[in-house]
């Protein structure tokens, strides 16, 4: 890709073909889309030694201007080649086009934000608090950002941080997963075509293995690390920055509770509650994993689901008929296989799932939803990330037992409730310790609003107006008039 029919990584403005060569699968036949090569540590410290060049000899960070005409332009470019990334990433990890299209087109828009932003968040405030003396304050780029993408979304949540790091006035190095390889070269071609992006703010690298982003999060060049993935790897993450105290924006898993009240819409809420499991074929940290139904419609609303998840339409995700695609891998099949299996031990399944044995799937990595019921919270399904199609259903009696079984992981992302009462949603919502709360919804999104965990799902906030300062230091400069002889 970008010349060559390997996919190779962007350095300083400049295509790297060094490092070992890897196939990208899809996972929905089994077959090769392409090759690509992975990024080492020689192709690390190249891309940190360009981001941290940039940032310190050039004005880039002091041109606000400059970085919103780049974003925009950056936008616009993405918006031209939609239909062809968004075909890539379908192809490369497993959901369906319709979704991965969203995910391009709502990218364009993040960026537009981010523009606009860069344009905003530059004031500072000043002030006399004493006579004669006088104090202001300004926000500065925080230096070299590095960002650590996931394979399910990885054009929305790298733009996520890179938009907000660009508009700061940082510089970056992107580490990208190597299951999404070609689409990662497929952005970094729009990155290259982007004529008002300097050589050098933006450096994208595909890594297979497991060196680059250790390099990232220990190296004192890098002064902010933008994560998005497992709880398990942010708190390593999270140690690994200790030494160097860089700033840190970590987005984890989640154990997301679905609060269903007695005098919600069913006919609304099944659909939702299905959608919220088979979206991105259950491999994402605001899955809808856990259904808390209230007592009076516990019977009802469990025959409709299970009937509902039976009825998916589990296929490739180029087929426009799929209700969900496979699994990024067979791996991850037979490990989800696995949790569904061992959870009879201390529940009953009410749907069971589990890989798809269609012959015309057969080289595919196809997992058909479960659906589970639990009675006690402390059991593996509910305190573990399952990060496939896998619902749990628990029944609650009133507002306090379902906000403490809601409460009872570690987990803190996004939660939903539903119901007809507004003030009980907000009662609700109030005590529900989670960084997202959705009302008769789930997984709604805007770059308008934060978003960001509590407790073990991170901390620090992407998108809306709080974003860009965690790219940015605030400086304060003070001094006092001269007085009168």
């Amino acid at each position: 890709m970008s010349t060559t029919s390997t996919a190779r990584n962007l350095i300083n403005g400049e295509w790297s073909d060094t490092g070992s060569v890897h196939e990208s699968i899809d996972p929905s036949t089994g077959e090769v889309v392409g090759t690509y090569v992975s990024a080492g540590r020689a192709e690390a410290q190249a891309a940190i030694a360009a981001a941290r060049s940039t940032f310190d000899t050039t004005g880039w960070s002091r041109d606000p201007s400059l970085r919103s005409r780049a974003l925009h332009e950056l936008a616009d470019r993405l918006a031209e080649r939609v239909p062809a990334i968004a075909r890539m990433l379908a192809r490369e990890n497993g959901k369906l086009l319709a979704q991965t299209t969203w995910e391009l087109m709502t990218s364009v828009e993040w960026l537009r934000y981010s523009a606009a932003s860069a344009l905003v968040h530059i004031a500072g405030r000043a002030a006399e608090p004493t006579p004669g003396a006088y104090y202001h304050s300004v926000p500065e780029a925080a230096g070299v950002a590095g960002i650590i993408a996931p394979w399910n979304s990885p054009v929305i949540l790298l733009v996520r941080a890179l938009g907000p790091a660009i508009g700061a006035g940082c510089t970056t190095v992107a580490k990208m997963p190597g299951q999404t390889a070609l689409t990662n070269a497929l952005f970094a071609e729009t990155v290259a075509a982007t004529t008002s992006l300097p050589a050098g703010v933006v450096n994208i690298l595909t890594e297979t293995g497991n060196e680059v982003a250790p390099m990232l999060v220990a190296s004192p060049d890098i002064d902010v690390i933008s994560y998005t993935g497992s709880t398990h790897v942010g708190r390593a993450i999270a140690a690994a920055a200790a030494p160097t105290l860089k700033r840190l924006g970590l987005e984890l898993g989640g154990k997301t509770p679905l609060i269903v009240f007695d005098d919600a819409e069913l006919d609304t809420v099944v659909p939702t509650l299905v959608m919220s499991s088979i979206l991105m074929n259950g491999e994402f940290c605001c899955t809808g994993s856990r259904v808390l139904a209230q007592r009076g419609i516990a019977d009802e609303l469990r025959t409709r689901l299970a009937a509902a998840l039976e009825g998916v339409k589990v296929g490739p995700a180029l087929d426009p008929t799929s209700h969900m695609g496979p699994l990024i891998d067979k791996a991850s099949v037979a490990r989800v296989d696995r949790i569904v299996e061992d959870a009879a031990d201390y529940a009953k399944i009410i749907v069971r799932g589990g890989p798809v044995t269609d012959p015309d799937l057969a080289g595919g990595a196809f997992f058909r939803p479960a659906l589970i019921e639990v009675d006690h919270v402390d059991v593996p399904l509910v305190q573990q990330e399952v990060f496939g199609p896998v619902q749990t259903f628990e029944v609650f009696d009133d507002e306090t037992d379902a906000i403490q079984r809601a409460n009872a992981t570690e987990f803190g992302l996004a939660a939903s409730v539903f119901t007809r009462n507004d003030l009980r949603a907000r009662r609700v919502g109030r005590d529900l310790r989670f960084g997202g709360i959705w009302f008769n919804t789930w997984g709604t999104m805007s770059e308008h609003f934060e978003q960001g965990g509590m407790k073990q799902s991170g901390y620090g906030t992407l998108c809306g107006p709080t974003a860009m300062s965690e790219f940015q230091h605030l400086k304060t400069y003070g001094g006092m008039a001269p007085q009168p002889a």
